[in-house]
């Protein structure tokens, strides 16, 4: 199989590589492209896109392939895989750090560090910084510096028509405005430039209750986090204990309510800003450290590795109420695996400093962020999968009356409708007027699908 004027790998079925290359993250995804173009740079990326075109395939992109949904492949199409191209260049002097499309978190965390600096990036260093960029992308520093695409400040793109653009505030600025959040509607992402932060050592880890006191913890961290310095980011999670570090072993696998912290500014501040939390109702365990950021980043790889089976809702909300969080503990009391989970991102400060309307990234006004997790693995077996499938989904029907909207990222399994829900009307109309300047026949809409303006009025 050949590619005019392409220079990467093609992999077909029958030749070695190509079951490694149509694996992902999420083994609950088994998809059998016809073709995987792996690319060295946007050359190949013209290629590859141009080839699709000529055999009328259906596409797909692959950054690092993380993505819940599965919509780096696409069965009997054409995958773009760009887990080849890993390039990473820090200017420190200008505070920036530029990266091709197939980078990973932890290896743009690790180019970074060497000078003491970070942009906002992802909780799992796996994951791959195209997916997160392109649909908001939250972290560790987001309530000190917003989130990943309120830190982006340009990106290269080959558009469908095999272009090759970059997108900014001041070249093809609506184009810019679209990818930061959009998705990967626009165009294929090959290459992103970041702004960097100064980000020393952080104190940070897991404050323990048992999950009968999630009602006291949610609602304490609630009115604690009103007041609390924009360097202190908290993650709530539900869940039975992992067995294994830093958890002692009297809390494997018991169920608990974890605040994890993350305190990124000065150290000698930290006990102050992290008291008000570990005082919420008695009965915490506090197994905070101090660490490099880079060690904390990478904190929760453990537990969501790639191989797993992972089926996922998400929904956000504008605050906690008592109904709220009595629903949530609820059905976390109901977890039978050690795996599953739900995980509760607070956002705030820096995430609500910038307009609605300054990027396609929906909903910033909401507060909190809940992403409900069902986990297995293929040697649990199919019933076990079925019953973590079961608990998300009566989990997810029981908060959607509160919910406000779902974030792009989360989503899982597409549905029809996603990214209408996800962006409202007014944003999804912009977008899909955008949509239809760069991508009229969607060619990518193998993802939380935005229909070009045209499209969107002829359908029924």
């Amino acid at each position: 199989m050949r590619i005019r004027n392409f220079a990467g790998q093609v992999l077909v079925e029958g030749q070695p590589g190509y079951d490694e290359a149509r694996r992902i993250w999420n083994a609950d995804i088994d998809r059998r492209p016809a073709i995987v173009a792996r690319c060295t740079g946007p050359g190949d990326v013209v290629a590859a896109l141009g080839h699709a075109r000529r055999e009328r395939l259906a596409v797909s992109v692959r950054g690092g392939g993380h993505g819940v949904a599965g919509s780096a492949i696409v069965d009997g199409g054409l995958v773009i895989d760009l887990s080849h191209m890993r390039r990473i260049e820090v200017d420190a002097s200008a505070g920036t750090v530029t990266a091709q499309g197939g980078v990973l978190w932890g290896e743009l965390d690790q180019a970074t560090q060497r000078f003491g600096l970070a942009t906002v990036g992802g909780i799992v260093t796996h994951t791959g910084i195209a997916g997160l960029t392109l649909g908001g992308g939250m972290g560790w520093l987001s309530r000190r510096h917003g989130l990943t695409v309120d830190n982006l400040v340009a990106a290269e793109v080959v558009t469908a028509d095999g272009r090759v653009m970059t997108a900014s505030d001041h070249e093809n600025p609506d184009l810019f405005w679209a990818l930061r959040g959009g998705g990967g509607n626009f165009g294929v992402a090959t290459e992103f430039s970041y702004r960097v932060h100064p980000v020393g050592p952080v104190v940070a880890g897991p404050i323990v209750w048992p999950l009968d006191a999630a009602p006291e913890v949610l609602m304490g961290h609630q009115r604690v986090m009103q007041n609390a310095p924009r360097d202190l980011m908290t993650v709530l999670v539900l869940r039975r204990a992992p067995a294994g570090k830093p958890f002692p072993r009297d809390l494997h696998v018991v169920p608990v309510c974890m605040i994890i912290a993350c305190w990124s500014g000065q150290p000698e501040l930290s006990d102050r800003a992290l008291a008000p939390l570990r005082c919420i109702t008695p009965g915490a365990r506090d197994l905070t450290s101090s660490k490099p950021y880079g060690v904390h980043q990478s904190a929760l790889d453990e537990g969501v590795p790639p191989g797993w089976h992972y089926y996922w809702k998400t929904a956000l909300f504008d605050h906690l109420d008592d109904r709220l969080v009595e629903t949530m503990t609820d059905h976390a009391a109901r977890i039978d695996s050690p795996r599953s989970y739900d995980i509760i991102f607070h956002l705030g400060g820096a995430v609500q400093d910038v307009a609605e309307d300054a990027t396609a990234y929906p909903n910033r006004s909401s507060t909190y962020n809940l992403n409900i997790n069902g986990v297995w693995t293929a040697e649990d077996g199919p019933e076990v999968g079925a019953a973590q499938k079961a608990w998300v989904r009566a989990h997810y029907e029981a908060v959607m009356g509160s919910k406000r909207g779902q974030y792009v990222n989360f989503v899982d399994r597409a549905q029809a409708d996603a990214a209408e829900l996800a962006f409202g009307k007014a944003k999804y109309a912009r977008l899909a007027r955008i949509k239809a300047r760069y991508d009229p026949d969607n060619l990518f809409r193998h993802n939380v699908n935005i229909r070009p303006a045209a499209v969107a009025q002829a359908a029924p």
